[in-house]
């Protein structure tokens, strides 16, 4: 059996819409492994972006507990709420890295100063820093701001950000939507290489089923049973 890194077990949360409460996830359990990959599909609404969310605590459910590594986060018992936040803060600076869908850039610093920026902030060296857009297709543009290339080219580069900082978990929240199908493939399989050799877990939402297939575990949201 692989070396735990995530579990969460009860996992619920509500939205509202005026006055009524609408279920997004209901009493969800889960875990991954060092090493293993985790694809999350379902439709739009189905709670994929609100589950990574939750599981890198940018998000509070209302119901349940998620351990990452040694650190344990239960909704019964969050106590100081800036401490948990600031817990959560640290596993994303050094041990948790976040792909959004929309590339969550530094404007006033080009690619390559981003990425540096994300490296150092997880410990890491930012020697190799030009060498994660090389192969991400963008070295060319690494001088550029992020208002100066386009949307696929950002999120090439924030893909870059979380390769180098040699992350122990991947949360990635359809890291490819905004990519051709030949770049996309491309950075999928450099996302394969970097969990195969560093043993990293990667949590993946995506429409793409066929993608799905290729990672260890598969959860579809949109055909949990009710709680």
């Amino acid at each position: 059996m692989a070396e735990p890194l995530l579990s969460a077990r009860g996992l619920t949360k509500r939205f509202r819409s005026g006055n009524q409460p609408v279920p997004v996830l209901r009493n969800l359990s889960l875990g991954l492994g060092r090493g293993e990959s985790l694809a999350l599909t379902g439709r739009s609404g189905s709670g994929k972006s609100t589950l990574l969310n939750i599981l890198c605590g940018l998000e509070k459910p209302d119901a349940g507990r998620v351990q990452v590594l040694e650190d344990v986060f239960d909704s019964r018992n969050s106590g100081n709420d800036r401490r948990v936040e600031g817990r959560w803060a640290a596993l994303r600076r050094q041990r948790i890295g976040v792909v959004f869908q929309d590339a969550n850039l530094m404007p006033a610093l080009s690619l390559l100063d981003n990425v540096r920026l994300r490296a150092r902030l997880a410990g890491q060296g930012e020697d190799g820093c030009g060498d994660w857009l090389e192969r991400l297709g963008i070295g060319e543009l690494a001088g550029r701001y992020p208002d100066q290339v386009s949307g696929g080219q950002r999120q090439r580069a924030a893909l870059a950000m979380v390769f180098a900082m040699r992350p122990a978990l991947i949360l990635a929240d359809e890291p490819t939507g905004s990519l051709d199908r030949h770049t996309a493939e491309a950075v999928i399989q450099q996302l394969f290489d970097l969990q195969a050799r560093h043993g990293c877990g990667l949590i993946l939402a995506t429409h793409d089923t066929e993608l799905a297939t290729r990672c260890s575990h598969h959860l579809d949201l949109g055909h949990l049973p009710e709680a």
